[in-house]
């Protein structure tokens, strides 16, 4: 078995605190504010991994847009129903295949599915694989234009 890398380990953080958020219904932004302040006086608290908080900045900053899209790419399920768990890896993937350029998108739905794997029912892995292989159809397109609106943002 492979030893998980430093981003897995940011990702599996950032589902952890998604969840954590949504269970206290706080913002996960918050809740890494949080974190950060209690690891200068809490040793059992973790650091924040930068990219854990790059994730969470993102997905609390487009997560209308992120669930909208999750939302249409399920068959047969609302976000509502779903466990907890699945949907925040599904909302970190979905964040990651639409914004984070330096990972391949095959890349970003095996480590989805690894995480479900980890942390979700036997069934949760392959429901998983399926949303997200609908979704990263989009991802070419998503960051594309994105990146077509980045030189005209940086004038503003």
């Amino acid at each position: 078995m492979k030893k998980p890398g430093t981003r897995h380990k940011a990702r599996r953080r950032a589902v952890d605190l998604l969840f954590e958020a949504e269970a206290k219904q706080v913002s996960p932004a918050d809740l890494v504010a949080e974190r950060r302040v209690l690891v200068h006086t809490d040793e059992s608290v973790g650091q924040i991994h930068p990219y854990t908080a790059r994730v969470i900045d993102g997905l609390v900053a487009d997560q209308a847009q992120i669930d909208a899209v999750v939302s249409s790419h399920l068959r047969g399920w609302t976000l509502e129903r779903l466990p907890a768990v699945d949907r925040a890896i599904l909302r970190l993937a979905t964040w990651e295949l639409f914004n984070a350029t330096d990972v391949d998108p095959v890349v970003i739905v095996d480590e989805a599915v690894e995480l479900a794997k980890e942390l979700s029912t036997d069934e949760s892995p392959s429901f998983v694989n399926g949303v997200l292989g609908r979704i990263a159809d989009l991802a070419p397109q998503v960051r594309s234009a994105a990146a077509v609106e980045l030189p005209g943002d940086a004038e503003d």
